[in-house]
């Protein structure tokens, strides 16, 4: 791997605490981005040259550091405020500037990395913009999700999803850019937990692109999720959303095939399930039965994870308890009238009741305007008609969902089942 390979890979893996700590500074998050922009052009041009930096992601934070100040000392030079600036490098001790590396203390910057991250996730979620622009916002700073892949997470155009964070960013132009203090916090939870959940999906299934699955959005989630734990352990809906991601993450090594090709659920060999992190979702799950409000029962993601939780313990497909799972959903739809959500219950229906059961809520769910060009929900129809020995049609199903699905993977998985049947 060549000098400026390393370099882009490393930045990628951490722009997103690139961005926090800048911003942290600099209270403009368009600045912010950069100035981590400025620290990858630097690396490219510095390590071919004078070699690989032993620790490369302290070298980009310091480096997005060090341009952050520059930027910082620009402004005051402008404004006129050199007494002001002198004063507050004193007390920050910013007007130090250490050697890139020889000087850096690698443990300590690397905690810090890990603390910009959550701090950002909490700053982008600010209660002074809508919940719409939060996500949306909080998962383009991330880095993992580009502005059509999160249109395509929430079903809207791209240029309604470019335009909430452009105006976000605006919005939070001046704001502190601190991890709030706890009441703060619970204002901003669900936001922090419907992006955590959105960078896992993502990655569990991408939406576009040559590969089905990016571990290290699944990671990078899991790792968020965790550390939400231990930030909020009173929050039921925490541990709940830390259970399904657990769960989910556990079949991550049985969904390619020896030749990378998607398996879906039913045929995938349990055996490669990864025992332990069930165990920590099963674990996840229990405290957030046993924090959730007696009042209002479980939160969105708990019944999520119970519903999880019923495939992880069935040992073959056909040990599925599919009748409990039906009851989750109804419980899921009932908090949360959304039409993924149904598609997801007739899914189900389809193998507690049988496909016939099935075939008329697929239909239509159809009719509704945001699924109609979901390819999940044409996929449910390809597969239901099969069943029903329907051959014809679910071939031309799989064919449209095929058409609408912009993963590669995914794509071929479809037109190779609509062969077959032609066949």
């Amino acid at each position: 791997m060549s000098h400026a390979e390393l370099a882009a890979g490393v930045w990628r893996i951490e722009r997103s605490r690139l961005v926090g700590a800048a911003a942290k500074l600099l209270r403009d998050l368009d600045e912010a981005e950069d100035c981590a922009q400025d620290a990858l052009m630097a690396a490219l041009d510095t390590w071919p040259r004078d070699g690989q930096p032993d620790n490369p992601a302290a070298w980009l934070m310091t480096t997005t550091r060090h341009k952050a100040l520059d930027r910082l000392r620009r402004r005051a030079m402008l404004d006129r405020e050199h007494e002001a600036l002198a004063a507050d490098d004193e007390a920050a001790q910013t007007h130090v500037v250490p050697d890139f590396v020889d000087h850096l203390d690698a443990a300590r910057d690397q905690a810090e990395i890990g603390d910009e991250l959550l701090r950002l996730i909490f700053i982008a979620c600010h209660p002074v913009l809508p919940r719409e622009a939060q996500v949306a916002l909080t998962l383009r700073l991330l880095g993992g999700l580009e502005t059509a892949e999160i249109a395509r997470a929430f079903l809207v155009p791209e240029a309604t999803v470019a335009q909430r964070i452009v105006r976000a960013k605006k919005a939070l132009n001046g704001q502190a850019f601190e991890l709030p203090g706890a009441g703060e916090r619970q204002q901003r939870l669900a936001a922090v937990l419907a992006v955590v959940y959105l960078i896992f999906n993502e990655g569990h299934s991408a939406g576009s692109g040559a590969q089905l699955l990016r571990p290290a959005l699944c990671d990078e989630a899991l790792r968020l999720a965790r550390q939400l734990q231990h930030l909020l352990p009173a929050e039921a809906e925490v541990h709940g959303l830390a259970a399904l991601l657990e769960i989910q993450a556990s079949r991550l090594p049985a969904r390619l095939d020896a030749q990378g090709r998607p398996v879906l659920l039913p045929d995938q060999d349990r055996r490669r399930w990864d025992r332990l992190l069930i165990q920590r979702g099963l674990q996840a799950l229990e405290l957030a039965l046993e924090r959730a409000a007696p009042d209002g029962g479980a939160g969105p993601y708990t019944l999520q994870a119970a519903i999880a939780a019923c495939h992880a313990r069935a040992a073959r497909p056909e040990d599925t308890d599919w009748a409990a799972i039906v009851a989750g959903y109804d419980r899921l739809l009932a908090l949360n009238p959304s039409p993924v959500i149904a598609l997801n219950r007739a899914v189900a229906v389809s193998f507690a009741a049988g496909p016939a059961a099935a075939l008329p809520l697929l239909d239509a769910l159809a009719a509704d305007p945001q699924l109609k060009r979901y390819p999940f929900l044409a996929g449910a129809q390809a597969d239901v008609l099969e069943r029903l020995g329907r051959f014809t049609e679910a071939r031309e199903a799989y064919q449209r969902a095929a058409e609408l699905t912009e993963n590669e993977a995914q794509r071929e998985l479809l037109l190779a089942r609509a062969r077959r049947l032609a066949s």
